[in-house]
Order: structure tokens, then sequence, then C-alpha cells
């Protein structure tokens, strides 16, 4: 319970983060390109691998910290940062191949997961 806990509170703070970041973006941006997505995504993933490393290599981050900072707080600000993570640490373990497939059935089926979803909901709710 105490994990959940933790998770949460994170990613408010988190979701809180991107929220602003696309108030921001929506000021300065026409729309015509997803610069807040871009950005998030790229400062969540940056900031995992600094958060990552500087757990392990200063810190020895307990189990409550890497949930709260980790889960919470960047996977509330963007769940890509998590995706890149799981790609490195295949890919640092030595696992390439499986890395690969991982990113493409991440994006594909993730991208047909969504059309499928909007397919199947505007045929239930025409």
């Amino acid at each position: 319970m105490k994990l959940l806990l933790l998770a949460v509170s994170g990613g408010a703070l988190g979701a809180g983060a991107r929220h602003l970041v696309n108030v921001g973006f929506g000021n300065w941006s026409d729309g015509g390109f997803p610069w807040a997505t871009l950005t998030v995504n790229i400062a969540g993933c940056f900031l995992m691998g600094v958060l990552i490393e500087t757990l392990a290599l200063r810190f020895g981050g307990s189990l409550e910290l890497r949930t709260f900072l980790a889960t919470g707080i960047l996977g509330g600000f963007t769940t890509f940062s998590a995706f890149s993570m799981d790609f490195a640490h295949l890919t640092q373990r030595g696992d390439l191949a499986l890395g690969l497939v991982y990113v493409a059935a991440s994006v594909f089926i993730s991208i047909a997961a969504v059309f499928a979803g909007l397919a199947i909901t505007r045929a239930a709710l025409a």
C-alpha cells in the first residue's frame, strides 16, 4: 500500500508538470505540431536516464524513492520514459533483437490499438 501511495502522489506531480508544459506550448505554438508531447517525451527520457544512474551510482536509491520518482513523477509526466528505460535495459543486457521487437511491437500495436478503440467506439455509439 505504501508503494502505491508513493506512485500515486508522484504521478499527480508528474501529470501536473505535463499539464503545465502543455499550457506553455499552447500559448507559444500554433498547434500544427505536437511540440509539447515531443518535449515531454524527450525530457522525461533524459530525466529517467539521469535519475536511474544517479540513484544506482551515487545514492543506492531505495525502492520507495524509485517508485516515487521514476514510476510516480516521471511516469505521470510521460510513460514514454518508462518505455525507453525498458528498451535500454533489454539492450544493455545484450538483447538488442528483443529490444527492437519490443520497440516495434510497442509502437505499431499501440497505434493499432488506438485506431481499434476509435473504430469500436464509433461503431458502438453510431
